[in-house]
């Protein structure tokens, strides 16, 4: 894949691999087996600035931008989209919360210790009443002197449970008109009423932290607050707009990831005395695949590279995490079956990336709610 990429952004495109090659793949079926964090490798990713890819130097991070972005998340992707997902979450949702929409003072407080990875971050909007429909939350915040108390549950939160930040949705004008009665806050973990309730036992990215958290009568000050009040709705759909170029790169990783795992296989298989690849079904599955997959990275590098130049990625960005999405299940499916029997079983990835593939779906907006959110860009405009 080239999208004549500079020399600087191939540097970073093969750095990631070589982390992703040396520091991820040797523990890929020991995390995801005991569906265990993999908090070192995070710090490690920290040290090499992919925890702070789109900040500013001055705040600790890269000062690159969603093209260096994205190579990164697609690269880790690739290799054990566990990682990607939470190197996603991180970068795109919590710390680009804060960074988009704090004062000076508050980048300066959490920004740096996100970006270079000494603290993790979490993000926390969907409840359990409220998934697509978002706006329909019914986590509150209620304004009391020097703060507020913040009420409620939020479900499969990102780092939930190993988070040292969090940042938190709530409704803070119980008689606001609906989308504009939330507010943002930052809650440090370790705050009185605010924890971790259950981990989710997940069908894939099972190394990947996803816990309820749970709120009960946790006070943040005024310091604490995000913007202005009834402002943090509209703060969140900003927020994914990026978010779905992160989950489009974890979409294309997941994918390639397959796609190179089925191809090699094909390549070794062999059936009637000669590879599998050679036969026409398989070379038709691979090239269907390949296809997609080209499409796919051509529709993300357009939304980080209007990202980059403008910042009003909707429609775009829609585009990528639908077609990405669809094209990591693909790929993975199509993987299982080249890999018959032995697609079944843990002794190969092929697996692991059709259960992983499926979040891409999901996350950060369903493929239902992008073909929304495309449609009414398209007749809008």
């Amino acid at each position: 894949m080239d999208f004549s990429l500079t020399p600087e952004q191939k540097a970073i495109q093969e750095a990631a691999r070589d982390f992703a090659e040396k520091e991820i793949s040797p523990h890929v079926e020991e995390l995801d087996e005991a569906q265990k964090y993999p908090l070192a490798i995070m710090k490690k990713a920290g040290e090499l600035g992919f925890l702070g890819v789109i900040f500013p130097e001055e705040l600790g991070g890269a000062g690159l931008g969603y093209v260096e972005y994205v190579l990164v998340v697609t690269e880790l992707s690739r290799v054990d989209p566990s990682v990607g997902i939470s190197v996603a979450a991180h970068n795109s949702l919590c710390t680009n919360h804060i960074f988009k929409f704090g004062s000076e003072e508050q980048r300066r407080r959490w920004v740096p210790r996100l970006a270079t990875g000494e603290w993790i971050g979490a993000w926390a909007l969907t409840e359990p009443g409220s998934g697509s429909d978002a706006a329909a939350a019914r986590a509150t915040a209620r304004k009391v002197p020097g703060g507020w108390v913040l009420d409620g549950t939020k479900v499969f939160c990102t780092h939930g449970s190993v988070g040292d930040v969090c940042v938190v949705m709530a409704v803070s004008d119980a008689h606001g008109r609906k989308g504009h009665n939330m507010s943002a806050f930052v809650v440090e973990r370790g705050a009185p009423g605010f924890r971790a309730g259950k981990k989710e036992n997940k069908l894939g990215i099972r190394a990947s932290d996803t816990t309820e958290v749970i709120l009960e009568e946790c006070f943040v000050a005024d310091d604490q607050l995000l913007g202005t009040p009834g402002d943090g709705f509209r703060q969140a759909m900003a927020v994914l707009d990026g978010g779905r170029i992160s989950i489009a790169a974890l979409g294309l990783g997941t994918a390639v990831g397959a796609y190179e795992t089925a191809l090699a296989y094909a390549r070794e298989r062999e059936q009637f005395g000669r590879p599998i690849a050679q036969f026409q079904a398989i070379g038709f599955a691979l090239a269907e695949m390949s296809t997609r997959i080209a499409a796919a990275e051509a529709l993300t590098l357009a939304a980080a590279l209007e990202m980059d130049r403008t910042g009003k990625v909707t429609l775009k960005a829609s585009e990528a995490k639908l077609m990405t999405g669809e094209t990591a299940v693909f790929c993975a499916e199509r993987g299982v079956q080249i890999h018959g029997g032995y697609g079944f079983v843990k002794d190969y990835r092929a697996e692991k990336y059709y259960r992983d593939a499926k979040i891409c779906t999901i996350g950060e907006g369903t493929s239902e709610v992008q073909r929304l959110v495309i449609a009414r860009q398209l007749l809008s405009a």
